[in-house]
This record gives C-alpha cells, sequence and structure tokens, in this order.
C-alpha cells in the first residue's frame, strides 16, 4: 500500500492566490418568504399575549404565501400565516399604479384581485388603498369598484398620506355602528405624516380624525420628535363623531428601518459602524434602509421587549398594527449576495484536500 501526500507548498499557494477581488452569488439558504412569514407570526403571537383581540394587518407583498417560483394565486397553504392576521392591505388596486389620479392598467388589477382574493376566500379583509388624488369621479368609481370587489377601501386624495380628507371625499356608507372586529368595517382612513400639524398643533391633528365618521383609523403612533400619542389621546380617537366605536391601528414598518425613529442610532450612516443587517438605504425613500428582517437583533427591535417598537404600540392602546414592507422579500430573492472571492478559493482547497492529501493504493 501507498500513500501519497500532496507537498504542503500547493495547498499553500491556493491560499496565498486568493485575492481581494469579489464576486456575487445566489444565497440560497434563506428561504426569505418563509422567514418573512415566521416574523409576522411571531410578532402577532407576540401581541396576542397582551391582547387576544390584537389585529394584524400587513401591507403589500400578498406573493408572500406562495413558495418563489410558484404561479401566485389559488390555494394558500401556509395556514398558520393566515392565523396571525387578520387583513391584508393593497396599495394602487384600481388607482395610482403609473400616476396618482389614473386608473390602474387591467392587467394589473387582474392580477391584485388575483393574489388578493385568495385572502378574502379564507375571512381575511382586503384594504384597498386607491390613489385618486382629488378627482371626484375616480373616487366614486374607486369606492364602487372596491366594493363590488369585496374589498373595503379608502380613496387618498395624495400620495403621502398627509390630510384627513375633506367631507365631501369622505365615504358615503357612514355608520353610527360599532366597529369592534375588522369583519365590521365597511370603510377607514389611513394618515401617516402629520408635517401639516405642528407639534403645538397636534391636538388638531385628533380633532380633525375626531370629527370623522371613519370605521377604522390607521395611523402612525409617533409624531414630532418621536413623542409618542398617549393611551388617552388614543382612546379618545375610538368614538366616532356620531357615537359609534371604531378601532384604531398603528403602522409599522418591519421590512425597513427608517432614519427618523426613535430607535435609529447616527453612527448606523457609516458602513464601518452600521449594524450587519442593515442595508443601502432606498434610492426611492430617502431615510428609509432596507433590512435582513430574518435577523434577530432586528426582530428584537421590533418586538419581544419592553423597549420594543410592538410594545410601545400596544401600551399606547391601539387595537392593531398595520405591517408595512412585507413585500422586502421580493428585494432579497432578486438581490445577489456579495463574497470575497478567496472564500470560493478556500473552499476549493479544502475539497482537493480532503479528497487527495491521503491517497491509499
Amino acid at each position: 500500500m501507498k500513500k501519497l501526500i500532496i507537498p504542503i507548498s500547493i495547498f499553500l499557494s491556493l491560499i496565498i492566490s486568493c485575492t481581494s477581488a469579489s464576486v456575487y452569488v445566489k444565497d440560497s439558504s434563506i428561504n426569505y418568504r418563509s422567514e418573512m412569514r415566521q416574523f409576522v407570526i411571531g410578532l402577532s403571537n407576540y401581541a396576542r399575549q397582551t391582547n387576544p383581540q390584537f389585529i394584524v394587518i400587513p401591507q403589500n407583498g400578498q406573493e408572500v404565501v406562495w413558495d418563489a417560483g410558484d404561479e401566485p394565486g389559488g390555494k394558500i397553504i401556509y395556514a398558520d400565516y393566515l392565523v396571525a392576521i387578520d387583513g391584508i392591505g393593497r396599495e394602487d388596486t384600481f388607482y395610482g399604479y403609473k400616476k396618482d389620479g389614473l386608473a390602474t392598467g387591467q392587467k394589473e388589477v387582474d392580477y391584485y384581485k388575483t393574489i388578493c382574493d385568495p385572502y378574502k376566500e379564507n375571512g381575511i379583509r382586503v384594504l384597498s388603498i386607491d390613489y385618486t388624488g382629488y378627482d371626484e369621479n375616480a373616487i366614486v368609481r374607486s369606492n364602487k369598484l372596491n366594493e363590488e370587489s369585496g374589498y373595503i377601501s379608502f380613496a387618498a386624495t395624495e400620495r403621502n398620506l398627509t390630510v384627513v380628507p375633506d367631507v365631501k371625499y369622505q365615504p358615503e356608507d357612514e355608520n353610527a355602528r360599532d366597529i369592534l372586529t375588522l369583519s365590521d368595517a365597511k370603510n377607514f382612513l389611513y394618515i401617516l405624516n402629520y408635517e401639516n400639524y405642528t407639534e403645538s398643533g397636534i391636538e388638531a391633528l385628533l380633532q380633525d380624525i375626531g370629527n370623522t365618521n371613519y370605521d377604522l383609523v390607521v395611523m402612525d403612533a409617533f409624531y414630532a420628535d418621536n413623542k409618542q400619542f398617549s393611551k388617552e389621546q388614543i382612546e379618545s380617537l375610538k368614538t366616532k363623531k356620531n357615537g359609534g366605536k371604531r378601532l384604531v391601528i398603528s403602522y409599522m414598518s418591519i421590512g425597513e428601518a427608517e432614519d427618523y425613529r426613535w430607535y435609529w442610532h447616527e453612527e448606523w450612516k457609516k458602513t464601518a459602524t452600521r449594524p450587519l443587517w442593515l442595508e443601502k438605504e432606498n434610492p426611492d425613500w430617502a431615510g428609509n434602509y432596507k433590512v435582513k428582517y430574518w435577523d434577530p437583533a432586528w426582530q428584537k427591535i421590533i418586538y419581544g421587549g419592553d423597549d420594543s417598537y410592538l410594545k410601545k404600540i400596544l401600551d399606547a392602546g391601539f387595537d392593531g398594527v398595520y405591517l408595512d414592507i412585507i413585500d422586502a422579500f421580493e428585494y432579497f430573492e432578486s438581490k445577489p449576495i456579495w463574497q470575497p472571492s478567496c472564500i470560493s478559493l478556500i473552499s476549493m482547497s479544502v475539497s482537493v484536500d480532503s479528497r487527495s492529501i491521503l491517497i491509499f493504493e
């Protein structure tokens, strides 16, 4: 029996040849859709330990319930995700896909209905946001199309969601019923940015919302300089102008970090001091950064601790949470992963070494 030993100089030369060049590869070890589903399920379970009736509504990214590569639509097999949520939000359903005030093309409408209707068929309410502008005919048509589709609609007069619409733009199906669950709601208000209300005038915002009869309000839990609405303020919004009860839901982005939030650290803007879970800035939305949402460090910011985002929302008395950037999985599915080229070379050397260092004849 003979034993062949490859000279150690060959092994070393493979390592020494490693350069600073980089390659892009696909990371097939992560199921990005599954990770997003589990993230939503985890925060839903956490919230419902405090409030069993807590409402969870993910916006966009409806494809998350179908595997990558599968044709979206049809039967939803991930029942645990459906149990964790009560509704879904869909933007641009009938208006706003290409331009605010412009009707969404029929091809896009058909696709949105294909990915939203399976949720509806499973008892999940569809909240549809159309960016109609101030065109009253567009608002009327949007409300009609959504009603025919079995969706709850909000006709947004502007994209930045800075205003409570004037009375003439508010829904015709307002009512004095007590809205205790999402299935009771017939309409909703969506307002996120309070730039029209200075800090001293935040009471004016509360008054403007309070003077409406929307069944449900989706709003940001924070205003100027990361001040949070009090539990008393949120409670005051749960009564419609006509005396009926309504639901108040807080917005929360879980697929991007926002540099104007209380959790943000300025050193994160520098690559050298940026957390490993933080990606580059979104070129379309200044101050918003994609995150590796499956990372425990990011998820800890969102839920699980007394200083977490979701705990603050729960403590303020909101009835639920409206989750944004669910479709972050699309970013990672299409994004190559950077690796130094030496990693593949070292891997090659180990493979050669393990097969050839010892050869017995």
